[in-house]
């Protein structure tokens, strides 16, 4: 099996903590988009609009498929998705990886569970999730989890480059939503 290695500047923006981040704020109105993405290895198109139709969307942004947080990750979201299904959210990863990696990360890491989709250049910046070193992009995504509410407001945004608490608290988040109906 080949394996592809991180640039060396693109593994220490991993592993270094990023410059001054200033996610979206909860209660703002998540920004729509559509982007390609992968379920269960085959393409598909996401909109968040149309997604919200059907329930609240829990939208994590992670780094860089296959590398080891974001790996573990997938594996903890993919793990919780039946409790995601349970309070009606629907959980989709969003990397600037492109769309064969994601086909296979959407398989091997998320387990066919939930899908990934590409964090284009405007999906970065709408949600301001550019993980930055030294001032400068690293054309990766920072490690941000929002949930977004069926009406499209942001209830919760946790960012951490630790990934251990981005399943606990979105989860938490979704099951408080589908309380208060």
């Amino acid at each position: 099996m080949i394996r592809t290695l991180l640039p060396a500047a693109a593994a220490l923006a991993l592993l270094a903590p990023a410059s001054a981040r200033a996610e979206l704020a909860q209660g703002a109105l998540a920004p729509d988009f559509t982007a390609q993405g992968a379920l269960k290895g085959k393409p598909f198109a996401f909109n968040l609009h149309k997604a919200l139709k059907k329930g609240p969307v829990v939208l994590y942004f992670y780094p860089k498929a296959f590398t080891q947080g974001c790996t573990l990750e997938a594996h903890a979201f993919a793990e919780a998705s039946a409790d995601f299904a349970k309070a009606g959210a629907q959980v989709v990863g969003m990397s600037n990886d492109d769309l064969p990696t994601l086909q296979k990360f959407s398989t091997e890491a998320c387990r066919d569970k939930f899908a990934v989709a590409a964090a284009t250049a405007p999906v970065i910046a709408a949600y301001d999730v550019a993980l930055k070193q030294g001032g400068a992009s690293t054309g990766l995504t920072t490690r941000t989890s929002y949930v977004i509410d069926r009406k499209g407001r942001i209830v919760l945004v946790h960012s951490d480059m630790n990934y251990r608490d981005h399943v606990k608290l979105t989860l938490a988040a979704v099951q408080k939503l589908k309380a208060a109906r």
